[in-house]
C-alpha cells in the first residue's frame, strides 16, 4: 500500500505549517511482513524521494550501531571536544577500511562463511560488511593465539576435519586481502 498526502495540518499549535504525509506498507514477501506500516511527516514532494531517504536512514542506523555498541564503543569514551573530534575521524578512517574488506569478503564468498546463518528461517543477510570485515579480520588473530588449542581439539574431533580445513582455507584468502 502507498499513499501520499500534500498540504496536511498535523499539529494544532501555532508555528507549524502543513506538510506532506507518505504512508508505505511493504507488500507480503516470502512469508513475512512488516508489523506496522510507515507514515513519514515530510517536506519532500514525491512519495519515492521519501521512500529512498527512508530507506537510506536505515544503513545510517546500522552504521551508528557499529560505531557505538557494535564495534568501535564511541561512547564509552568519555573524551573531550577536542580529543572526541579526533576519535570520529580515527573511527571513521577505520570503518571505512573494514566496511571495504567485509565487502570483499562478502564479494569472494567469505561473508558466507564468516557470517554463516544459525536459524535455519533466515535467508536475508544478517550483517553489515563492517561487521564481516571486523570479524574476519578477528579470526586471524584467534588463530595466532588458538592454534595450539585447535590442533588438540581436531586430534579429539576428527570427523570436523572437513569443516576445519574449510576454515583454514577461509582464513587463507581472510589473511591475503587483510
Amino acid at each position: 500500500m502507498k499513499m501520499f498526502l500534500t498540504g496536511v495540518s498535523v499539529t494544532k499549535n501555532k508555528g507549524f505549517g502543513n506538510f506532506n504525509v507518505g504512508a508505505y506498507w511493504k507488500r507480503k514477501y516470502k512469508g513475512k511482513q512488516e508489523k506496522e506500516p510507515w507514515f513519514i511527516l515530510t517536506n519532500l514532494d514525491s512519495l519515492s524521494e521519501v521512500l529512498k531517504v527512508y530507506r537510506a536512514r536505515a544503513g545510517i542506523e546500522a552504521m551508528f550501531k557499529d560505531c557505538k555498541t557494535g564495534g568501535y564503543n564511541l561512547e564509552g569514551s568519555k573524551a573531550n571536544n577536542k580529543r572526541l573530534n579526533s576519535l570520529i575521524l580515527l573511527i571513521a578512517i577505520a570503518y571505512t577500511a573494514t566496511s571495504l574488506k567485509g565487502k570483499t569478503f562478502r564479494q569472494t564468498n567469505q561473508g558466507k562463511y564468516i557470517a554463516h546463518l544459525t536459524e535455519k528461517s533466515r535467508r536475508d543477510r544478517r550483517h553489515s560488511n563492517f561487521w564481516i570485515g571486523l570479524y574476519g579480520s578477528l579470526w586471524i588473530h584467534a588463530w595466532e593465539f588458538c592454534s595450539d588449542f585447535i590442533s588438540i581439539m581436531m586430534s579429539n574431533n576428527p570427523q570436523k576435519l572437513n569443516n576445519y580445513k574449510k576454515g583454514l582455507q577461509v582464513m587463507s584468502i581472510i589473511d591475503k586481502t587483510a
